[in-house]
């Protein structure tokens, strides 16, 4: 849109008026007036086609449009981070399930969890590896399973029944799915013991005994 020295001046948007009025965006309003202004102020001889202005209404209309679709977003955004962070304050001191692929072991304590199933299987193995020297600690054979969720328990002890000393071991788990040798992913059981409120860039996020920080939204299940 181009706009004569008179039509501005009939707005009152000058250069000296406009520095003081320190305007930063352009409402529907004063659109709508410089329209009325330039249409007023146009070339009598060059009158303005009823498509240049329906375009430039179009235009204006589209903008204006996806900024309300942002704040919209926005604001919806903010009550799904209020709501998460009151659902993860209601979880301390209660046991989660989350993916991992490895587990704490604490002192006299065992490790719990799930192992997810595709499928239907004859043979479910569990495999307890030392995290730092990649030994096979204990193998744990799940039998006959049905597709969903396995539950596994592992005591601590090794396959020579030796208690096993505290500390972090990865889970490997695998199963045969119609003849075919598959890897499973897993889930461990852990306690929260406190919650990390978010801000615009990071979500919430919960503390978890022996599993340190993890996202909200990792959390599978709340025992």
């Amino acid at each position: 849109m181009t706009l004569g020295i008179d039509a501005i001046n009939a707005l009152g948007l000058s250069g000296s008026q406009t520095t003081a009025s320190k305007k930063s965006s352009l409402g529907q309003e004063d659109f709508l007036k410089l329209m009325t202004t330039q249409m007023t102020h146009q070339d009598p001889t060059k009158p303005m086609e009823n498509g240049d202005f329906l375009a430039q209404m179009a235009q204006f209309g589209t903008v204006a449009g996806i900024q309300d679709l942002q704040e919209s977003f926005k604001n919806f955004a903010d009550s799904i981070s209020s709501d998460q962070a009151l659902q993860a304050s209601s979880l301390v001191g209660h046991y989660v399930s989350v993916q991992s692929g490895q587990g704490t072991l604490p002192a006299g304590g065992e490790i719990q969890g799930q192992l997810v199933l595709p499928g239907n299987s004859p043979n479910v193995t569990l495999k307890i590896v030392d995290a730092q020297t990649g030994e096979t600690v204990r193998t744990l054979n799940l039998g006959n399973q049905t597709a969903g969720n396995v539950p596994f328990t592992w005591d601590g002890y090794s396959d020579g029944n030796v208690l096993a000393h505290p500390g972090s071991y990865k889970l490997e788990a695998a199963a045969t799915i119609d003849g075919t040798n598959t890897a499973l992913a897993t889930q461990v059981n852990s306690k929260v013991d406190s919650v990390i409120l978010g801000n615009g860039q990071q979500g919430v996020t919960v503390n978890l005994e022996g599993l340190g920080a993890v996202n909200f939204n990792q959390i599978t299940q709340i025992l």
